[in-house]
């Protein structure tokens, strides 16, 4: 998965996706916080007050970037798991592509969450909309049974374990392991409770 680094050449790109896309890299990459305004006017190659004009002010391009991050992650998920087959099965080839990308940092709605989301409500927000629409799409890999819907609750609750293990892990091995190992216990208690 590369979307972590999705702005290869923003040349071409109007002003206002420019300084999106940018944002988008330096925010994932380096924290929030820790990115200037005036970093992200200089790597986007834009004047002040171009950035401005579209951007009134750093929250405000902060709740664009998550909005961004969470259409082209989530457009990601989805896709990885009809790649690998459409079923729970897929769950955990499909986070390894993500975790084995040169330029994965974990979530970027958990990371908000921790930087931000205590001063800026909309980051909790979309944050909160990013995480049930995971569920959602974890959901929709399971045959429907009277537990799914807990079920996919505490898968999506692994796989944020698991996010956040493989950003801090010398390899994201162990936390695609544990994942497995949690989406096989689902499937058998599935099974034995005779769905």
């Amino acid at each position: 998965m590369n979307t972590a680094s999705v702005s290869a050449d923003i040349v071409d790109l109007a002003p206002d996706a420019r300084i999106l896309h940018t944002a988008h890299d330096l925010f994932y990459r380096d924290g929030i916080r820790a990115t200037g305004i005036d970093r992200v006017i200089a790597e986007s190659g834009v004047a002040k007050k171009t950035f401005y004009r579209y951007f009134p002010s750093k929250d405000a391009l902060i709740v664009a970037f998550l909005d961004y991050r969470h259409e082209i992650w989530i457009t990601w998920f989805r896709d990885a798991l009809q790649r690998h087959g459409g079923t729970l099965s897929a769950l955990v080839p499909a986070l390894a592509e993500w975790f084995g990308a040169d330029a994965y940092r974990g979530c970027a709605f958990i990371n908000s969450v921790v930087e931000v989301g205590g001063t800026l409500p909309q980051a909790m927000d979309i944050s909160r909309r990013h995480k049930r629409d995971m569920t959602v799409a974890i959901r929709a890999l399971m045959p429907a049974s009277r537990t799914a819907k807990a079920d996919a609750q505490a898968l999506a609750l692994a796989v944020d374990g698991a996010i956040v293990a493989a950003q801090f892990a010398d390899s994201p091995a162990d936390a695609l392991k544990a994942l497995a190992r949690v989406v096989r216990a689902v499937r058998r208690g599935a099974k034995s409770a005779g769905e």
